[in-house]
């Protein structure tokens, strides 16, 4: 009975609000309807032509559905172009279906917040593992395989079963160099990444509350890197104020949720962060973490600084700040990737791209190219790369003999000014020492 009457968290509220049902417990099975169905160019070509396989004819809300086509784009080569080609046609072919290219693409995950088409309260599905971003704007998101988007395109609905939640808890302020990356990176070290598997977790406390929308989106981004369903965040003021400009805010009719006080997690963990330096994880999980302290003077090949986790214009404002003025070591190559058209501009317009250019590093268009090891940075054998995106695996960025860090934008700017895996202070503290 007790199991019945308690309060609900973040997560099972959404659910339940989708199910129209008073409530819903952990193990409950319920067939939604998704508010948005998200697919790139990898994943989406699959589900068209399971869609099609299935007899579909026309999907049951277009206007629901996402294409966005950047994990190989611009395309790299005849394969790649074939597969956007197939989500350009199916875009046609359902009027009234979202399809981004070329001059209005982006990296999905950082595009969808930044136009709008994402706000509070909403259910999300997307065929790849890092549609859990959205939880920063307090909805829920997972990802799904292509079947189960082709499902979407075909009913408009897909099963869930409802996740228990574990609350992780933030005390104490970390040091002004700590970002959102190193929190999730400190947290994923703690759970390991197998620690949340098909678990929510939903963050919250003091150090939280502090943090920019940006930086709630990069460690929404990395839940699923210690195997959760989905990471959430209470939507606040903040997300009010991020969403302002967009569609979702301008006609804002969604409800800002959160979890009751009552509410049952199957754990929660309580970090203190206080004083907390940069963290970096070594190759090759996401829960190898340590303090950058611990890893410095680490030779590094290559930095990388973009993808889904960290290729906002804040992060490219922090790398800007470490590099102004500096030179990258010789022999290390620096990519930057803003993350989406409007990103890029706006680096440009503030002379950030001036400050990289200076230094040494080049600049991609948007694409998540190198994160995957699909094209604009590939690794070779007994290569390093300092990288601001999500994973590390063998092999993942290139070569398997190759090793992947997995850094903040401004650990990963002071290891590409100095060579070496380096702490954002550190380079700082030199340049304060020579002037």
């Amino acid at each position: 009975m007790a199991e019945n009457t308690r309060g609900m968290t973040l997560t099972e509220k959404i659910l339940a609000a989708k199910a129209e049902v008073e409530r819903v417990i952990p193990g409950d099975f319920v067939e939604l309807e998704p508010d948005l169905g998200l697919g790139n160019d990898i994943t989406a070509p699959m589900a068209i032509a399971e869609f099609h396989k299935a007899g579909g004819t026309r999907v049951k809300y277009p206007e629901r559905v996402y294409l966005v086509p950047d994990h190989f784009t611009p395309n790299k080569d005849i394969l790649s172009a074939e597969q956007v080609k197939i989500l350009r046609e199916f875009a046609v072919e359902q009027p009234g279906t979202h399809f981004f290219e070329q001059g209005e693409v982006g990296v999905e995950h950082a595009l969808l917040p930044e136009i709008g088409a994402v706000h509070p309260g909403m259910l999300i599905i997307g065929a790849d593992s890092h549609t859990c971003t959205y939880g920063a704007l307090g909805a829920f998101a997972t990802g799904v395989g292509s079947t189960d988007l082709a499902g979407f395109f075909l009913t408009g609905k897909a099963w869930f079963k409802i996740p228990a939640s574990i609350k992780a808890v933030f005390k104490g302020k970390p040091d002004p160099w700590t970002t959102g990356k190193d929190l999730i990176l400190y947290l994923i070290g703690k759970l390991s990444v197998s620690g949340a598997t098909y678990k929510a977790i939903e963050f919250s406390g003091p150090a939280i509350d502090d943090l920019s929308v940006e930086s709630r989106l990069t460690m929404a981004n990395m839940a699923i890197e210690a195997g959760a369903k989905n990471g959430i965040f209470a939507a606040d003021q903040k997300v009010k104020d991020f969403l302002k400009d967009t569609p979702a805010g301008s006609n804002p009719d969604f409800e800002i949720l959160r979890a009751d006080e009552d509410a049952h997690y199957e754990r929660v963990v309580e970090l203190d962060v206080g004083g907390l330096p940069p963290q970096i994880a070594l190759p090759n999980l996401p829960e190898n973490t340590c303090s950058v302290e611990e890893a410095e003077g680490i030779p590094i090949d290559q930095v990388v600084i973009g993808s889904c986790t960290n290729g906002r214009i804040e992060d490219l404002r922090e790398s800007a700040k470490i590099m102004k003025g500096k030179k990258i070591s010789k022999g290390v190559r620096c990519i930057i990737l803003p993350a989406t058209v409007k990103v890029y501009r706006q680096a440009m317009d503030e002379g950030l791209f001036t400050i990289f250019l200076d230094a040494g590093a080049i600049i991609s268009p948007p694409t998540c190219g190198p994160c995957l090891g699909g094209h604009m940075g590939i690794l070779a054998a007994g290569e390093r790369c300092v990288s601001t995106t999500n994973r590390n695996f063998v092999g993942r960025m290139g070569h398997r003999e190759s090793e992947i860090y997995l850094a903040s934008p401004a650990t990963a700017a002071a290891t590409a000014v100095t060579g070496t895996i380096t702490t954002p202070r550190e380079v700082m503290d030199r340049n304060e020492r020579s002037s």
